[in-house]
């Protein structure tokens, strides 16, 4: 019995919050709005980066998450899977991204894809699951081929879903042997993986003389209401994991004390009550720091934001995620770009990817991982056209990567001392 229960309380959460979208959604825009709004949404260009509040309005984009995160929801409430802390992070992130990105159309060719895979494998799709729905990041890539292509869209959208279903059958072997290379310090295994894949496929489409467009789509203005609805979402969760944690604060001590490195589950370790807190706790930590540093509660930050939020049920808390915040912010100080530019606020909120190094090695690690980050991240979207949603994670792959032997070798030197 308890089981059950506890499996039917994370669907009961993450089912109020798909719909806590939808309604903020309507209250925002009218019915006629939401649908012109989603119209543009699913049928021009995605790649990063394209805020979907400015692309349609913040009805829409808010519907289209709300929308989307319930499909993902009814499809593993289909495969009887129970939810964990990786699948809460999934499901988070796709609500997120599908405020700059991910949409009713883009994403399913990728899930199709990962499901074909499986049958391939002779092996159930449950196995895939969470990097079948992280790999949506490549989703752009169809609306791309889709929609902006000068062929026909009878020749269009078939080349889109082959593509995706092709992209989606990748995904799963790609991000197994990937993740050797960044030892499960970059959260974001799947971006990384999917940016080696987006650099191979770009890199093929442009010596046939298709060259990405590249796009800058930021909406500004909305700090208030969004804020409001952000910091509220986030207190709700507190308040519900304080209440099913036996109205107390017991354990998260010991959850802080995690380094967050692949694969931490906080529901399996510390319980799903204490795992709401701390997602509360990071989601609301993640908006005030937007807003110290004057930027822009939009699409793409508050994907950010709620990404901090869900994968503080696989990895983050504040003791490994301020430190990633504080190098960014240093970099500005120092560096050519300022810390509310659009990349770089990215930059902070994405870069805790990173943040498994903090946790395990020391702030100051985690500091210089945020530093380094903000510098990576600016060069690497190139390498994919725009069409690795996961930029981020791509770029702190290749940090870790490099970082690692950096820190082992000034630790060993530090244990000869």
């Amino acid at each position: 019995m308890t089981k059950r229960m506890g499996f039917d309380s994370k669907y009961s959460f993450v089912i109020l919050f798909s719909l806590a979208q939808i309604i903020f959604g309507f209250t925002q825009n009218t019915f006629n709005e939401i649908g012109t709004g989603l119209q543009a949404i699913l049928t021009m260009p995605s790649s990063l980066i394209t805020d979907y509040i400015g692309l349609g309005n913040i009805g829409a984009a808010f519907v289209n998450s709300g929308l989307l995160t319930l499909v993902c929801i009814l499809l593993l409430y289909t495969l009887k899977q129970s939810l964990n802390g990786p699948l809460i992070a999934a499901l988070f992130t796709i609500s997120g991204f599908a405020l700059f990105g991910k949409n009713l159309f883009n994403v399913w060719f990728i899930l199709l894809g990962a499901y074909i895979y499986s049958r391939y494998k002779k092996e159930t799709f449950n196995k895939f699951l969470v990097p079948a729905l992280f790999g949506t990041s490549m989703a752009p890539a169809i609306t791309e081929i889709a929609f902006r292509s000068s062929s026909s869209l009878f020749i269009s959208i078939p080349l889109a879903m082959a593509i995706g279903i092709l992209l989606g059958f990748l995904i799963a072997p790609l991000a197994s042997s990937l993740m050797n290379v960044h030892q499960g310090y970059n959260l974001y295994n799947i971006g990384f993986s999917v940016g080696m894949l987006g650099l191979i496929f770009v890199s093929i489409m442009r010596s046939f003389g298709y060259e990405p467009t590249p796009q800058l789509i930021w909406s500004s203005g909305n700090n208030l209401v969004l804020s409001v609805y952000l910091i509220g979402t986030f207190l709700v969760m507190l308040v519900t994991g304080y209440l099913i944690n036996g109205k107390s604060f017991s354990n998260y001590k010991k959850l802080l004390s995690h380094s967050g490195k692949l694969i931490t589950d906080f529901i399996q370790l510390e319980g799903f009550g204490i795992t709401l807190i701390n997602m509360g706790i990071t989601g609301i930590l993640s908006t005030v720091y937007i807003l110290l540093i004057q930027g822009d509660l939009n699409g793409p930050t508050i994907g950010g934001i709620l990404t901090i939020s869900g994968f503080s049920a696989f990895g983050k808390h504040p003791r490994n995620i301020l430190p990633i915040f504080i190098g960014v912010f240093i970099g500005s100080l120092l560096k050519v770009f300022s810390i509310n530019d659009p990349a770089i606020q990215l930059a902070a909120l994405f870069g805790t990817a990173l943040s498994p190094i903090a946790g395990k090695f020391g702030w100051q690690w985690g500091v210089v991982a945020g530093f380094i980050h903000s510098s990576v991240v600016l060069n690497v979207g190139y390498l994919h056209g725009g069409f690795n949603l996961y930029n981020n994670g791509f770029a702190a792959g290749l940090v870790a990567a490099v970082l690692l032997p950096i820190i082992a070798l000034f630790r060993k030197d530090e244990g000869n001392s």
